[in-house]
């Protein structure tokens, strides 16, 4: 089976840039089916490559995370400064965590389980600690009290906000559902509990010497002037609902996202209509959401500018 399709997003750009959060994706719409010859031989060209490359089979029979170590399991009802914390990797420790390796623990795969050795609580830690949080402008390292003056003449503080870690206060051995190159598993994981969140935060426990490679395809470059634009990652995928985020200049116009489907790969990239005169080298991140004729299960979805698997990401 195989589907091609062009969809166009509603225009929405997002830059990537520090403390800004960013919006949701646009749903999309069909188009007319413009320069679509030209984008579904690239993407057989890539689905072909990608049987092609070398070492593929840890990539079936392994372990190969697509998506990131650290996860959210529900909701964390983010504030702009836990959200600013959470991407940044901003923690602190209030609690001493277990230092030693828990026994081996299962995969469970759609297709079957593995067992792995884990990491102890301190090493997964480590992996989500990446320092204390700088000095914000403007913004004190610690949230100091606000001092107001009430209409009686009562004084009273508020904390201001500051730039400030995520506290772990608890730490227990759990599972979480990770995307793979075998379709979405349960993995074993930490689960962080964290003061200012109300969701634990999850981090892989599975030893690194596990973590099989990406297999790295071989497809030609793409030649340059093309109105061919690259996706950089996954944003989310729900069912048949898939949404990606596509890498474009900041004059591009005209936003499509695009699909080829097949029984065992999905390529998706995207094309624009490039400015005629000038315009500032910036890469702006659109994010673009399709519908696929069935859910993404356990096929393998290719980049159609690098021919390389796509990752799952916060941001």
């Amino acid at each position: 089976m195989r589907r091609f399709s062009a969809l166009l997003g509603l225009p929405f750009l997002l830059t990537i840039a520090a403390c800004a959060q960013q919006a949701g994706p646009t749903p999309a719409d069909s188009l007319p089916d413009r320069g679509a010859a030209g984008f579904e031989q690239r993407a057989v060209d890539v689905a072909t490559a990608w049987q092609a490359a070398p070492n593929r089979q840890p990539w079936q029979t392994g372990y190969v995370p697509l998506q990131d170590a650290t996860v959210l399991p529900a909701d964390p009802k983010f504030s702009d400064d836990t959200r600013q914390a959470f991407l940044a990797g901003w923690y602190r420790q209030q609690i001493e965590l277990p230092s030693t390796s828990p026994a081996d623990g299962t995969i469970k795969f759609p297709d079957g389980t593995l067992t792995v050795p884990l990491v102890s609580a301190v090493d997964a830690y480590r992996q989500i600690d990446q320092g204390d949080p700088p000095r914000c402008p403007g913004r004190p390292a610690t949230p100091p009290p606000t001092t107001t003056t009430g209409p009686d003449g009562s004084v009273s503080s508020e904390p201001s906000t500051a730039c400030i870690p995520l506290t772990v206060t608890g730490a227990q051995l759990g599972t979480v559902a990770i995307r793979t190159s075998r379709g979405e598993a349960q993995v074993p994981a930490w689960l962080f509990t964290v003061e200012e969140l109300s969701s634990p935060v999850a981090r892989v426990a599975i030893a690194a010497s596990v973590v099989a490679a990406v297999p790295s395809p071989s497809v030609a470059p793409v030649q340059p002037g093309t109105e061919l634009v690259s996706a950089q990652s996954v944003a989310a995928v729900e069912g048949n609902k898939l949404t990606y985020r596509l890498g474009v200049g900041a004059c591009d116009k005209d936003i499509t996202p695009l699909v080829l489907e097949r029984d065992d790969t999905v390529v998706v990239g995207g094309r624009v209509t490039r400015p005629s005169g000038v315009c500032t080298e910036q890469l702006v991140i659109h994010p673009v959401t399709v519908t696929l004729d069935t859910p993404l299960g356990a096929r393998t979805l290719l980049d159609a500018v690098t021919g390389a698997p796509l990752l799952l990401t916060h941001s």
